[in-house]
């Protein structure tokens, strides 16, 4: 498994990534949430008995991968790891697994003590995607309700295009995990299979700080990380700024679109 500090753009690009609301006070995470919520369709609510893990959950004889907030099963094989990077900030906020033609993106965020937060990120990640030109369906998916989506997102040499991709998420105890799938594991159930089973073996450590709900749970370099070929000592020569891929924010206010630069 080979660890990426930051990706390079070799590749499209979201041009964009939609963003939700963050609470004012992170005493909020702690709060009764009266707010009126849309209540799901019978069966679209998403059954955790088969993971995605709480820490108190997470099973004594696996071997996991510590990015901190997130903990990955150890897997052998051709799957690689991609660590993504603020670059104003030096923080991790992104996890990419690569898996042939497929990928998939995690990232946990704190979610209120009474209630799951899914349901409103998604509608707002579905009116931002439309809103930037792309197209989305809110269906039934094997997390639960997940959008599928083409997003808007730049070529190496400055085109856009419509970049499929399937955005779905799981409420834990006081978390939320966020799955976006790219490449082939966005469109073909049985390309999905592998990534999906990885997403369900995750476990989420939030941890017992109050924080505001939405807000990213700290993610970390785990202490066996090695940068892959090319990457490493003289990271930086020879590979300009503008060549370095744009990485996904997390959701805060908006929902507006924005870069990490």
């Amino acid at each position: 498994m080979s660890w990426f500090r930051r990706n390079k753009g070799d590749e499209a690009s979201p041009a964009d990534e939609p963003e939700t609301t963050s609470a004012s006070s992170a005493a909020d995470d702690d709060r009764e949430d009266n707010a009126p919520k849309g209540a799901p369709a019978p069966g679209d609510v998403y059954d955790r008995s088969n993971g995605p893990w709480d820490e108190a959950e997470a099973d004594p004889e696996v071997t996991y991968i510590d990015l901190g907030a997130i903990r990955l099963p150890a897997r052998e094989g051709t799957i690689q790891m991609r660590l993504e990077i603020e670059e104003q900030t030096n923080k991790v906020i992104a996890a990419t697994v690569q898996l042939n033609d497929s990928a998939v993106q995690l990232q946990a965020f704190a979610a209120p003590r009474t209630s799951g937060i899914w349901d409103d990120i998604r509608a707002e990640i579905a009116a931002s995607v439309s809103r930037q030109g792309g197209e989305v369906d809110d269906v039934p998916g094997v997390f639960g309700r997940e959008l599928l989506a083409k997003v808007p997102a730049r070529t190496p040499d400055g085109r856009t295009v419509l970049q499929p991709a399937r955005f779905s998420g799981v409420d834990g105890p006081r978390w939320f995990l966020r799955a976006v799938f790219h490449g082939a594991a966005a469109l073909d159930q049985e390309k999905a299979l592998e990534l999906e089973s990885l997403v369900r073996d995750v476990v989420v450590v939030r941890g017992t700080d109050a924080m505001a709900p939405r807000e990213l749970l700290p993610l970390s370099l785990p202490d066996n990380a090695h940068p892959a070929d090319g990457e490493g000592e003289g990271e930086g020569e020879g590979a300009p700024a503008e060549e370095k891929k744009d990485t996904l924010r997390p959701p805060e206010r908006g929902p507006e679109i924005t870069e990490v630069r």
